[in-house]
């Protein structure tokens, strides 16, 4: 399998996002921001579709409306406070809308974006796999430098405020740094996947980690894991690799959630035995005691 280049490719572009994609989902639900991912995706959509009327390359104008998205989605948080998904879906029905309006300009247009609905990873030309190189680096690099004050602002935005985060500006890189992620993440799983390379990973990491730490190295791993299971079984089976890699994690999620409720009755019964066992003990310290009592009182 890998002594074909575009299978080699398909596993560089899948180690690469599968490196970042993970722990950035981690703090998009952390942060109750996981819908961002889906928004991100449809506004890309759209740039994709201008930069091929235009004469462009599609990937790099899909990289380029994700990140304007993000930026202004960052911006309509400060005008709804007190609603924080008015803004996601604003832009996911503005990005949508576009990228429909744009495609009926285009008769060929429609007939190359199922490649970009549905993910093609076994086609990922050098552009694409520059583009993922370049976010996976910027995105290890943002979450080693600002670790400290982005784990402060995950979970308590006013304290990380006092205690001298710049909370806008954090913000605002953040949001940058997930439109990037999600345009180079669409030749992996698609337009339409997108969110199941962040989101699934992290939700079975968050349901077994012990802390936030391990949480983020058990997504990383089970990311990666289920993209390259995804790409071998896509391989052998003949089957989309961008769906397949989506069912491997959904049915990760699905295994570990059971795995879990079966160990936690396990405990319980094992509780159950001890607590029966420790009534039996003081039963028979009870009756003891009583049988001397008698015996005393006979005694007497």
């Amino acid at each position: 399998m890998l002594a074909y280049e575009f299978m080699q490719r398909a596993f560089l572009a899948g180690a690469l996002i599968g490196l970042v994609a993970p722990v950035l989902g981690v703090y998009l639900m952390l942060r109750r921001q996981v819908l961002m991912a889906d928004t991100l995706s449809h506004v890309s959509l759209a740039g994709v579709a201008a930069g091929s009327l235009l004469g462009g390359n599609p990937s790099i104008g899909g990289f380029i409306a994700a990140v304007a998205a993000a930026l202004l989605i960052e911006r309509l948080r400060g005008l709804y406070r007190t609603y924080a998904e008015v803004p996601v879906a604003i832009m996911m029905t503005g990005g949508l809308a576009t990228a429909v309006v744009l495609m009926s300009f285009g008769r060929t247009l429609s007939q190359s974006f199922s490649s970009y609905l549905f993910g093609s990873i076994v086609a990922v030309s050098s552009t694409q796999l520059w583009l993922i190189g370049g976010a996976t680096v910027l995105g290890l690099i943002f979450f080693i430098v600002f670790r400290r004050p982005l784990y402060a602002l995950t979970f308590d935005e006013e304290t990380a405020g006092i205690s001298g985060v710049q909370v806008r500006t954090l913000s605002t890189a953040f949001s940058v740094l997930t439109g990037m992620t999600v345009a180079a993440a669409m030749p992996v799983v698609g337009v339409l996947l997108v969110s199941a390379l962040l989101v699934l990973p992290a939700a079975l990491a968050l349901r077994i980690a012990g802390g936030f730490f391990s949480a983020v190295i058990m997504a990383v791993g089970i990311g990666l894991t289920g993209i390259f299971g995804g790409l071998t079984a896509s391989y052998v089976a003949n089957t989309p690799p961008g769906g397949t890699i989506a069912l491997i994690l959904l049915l990760f999620l699905l295994l570990g959630m059971a795995l879990q409720k079966l160990l936690l009755l396990g405990k319980r019964k094992i509780r159950g035995r001890q607590g029966i066992s420790y009534t039996k003990t003081e039963m028979t310290h009870q009756s003891d005691d009583n049988t001397s009592g008698k015996e005393g009182i006979e005694t007497v």
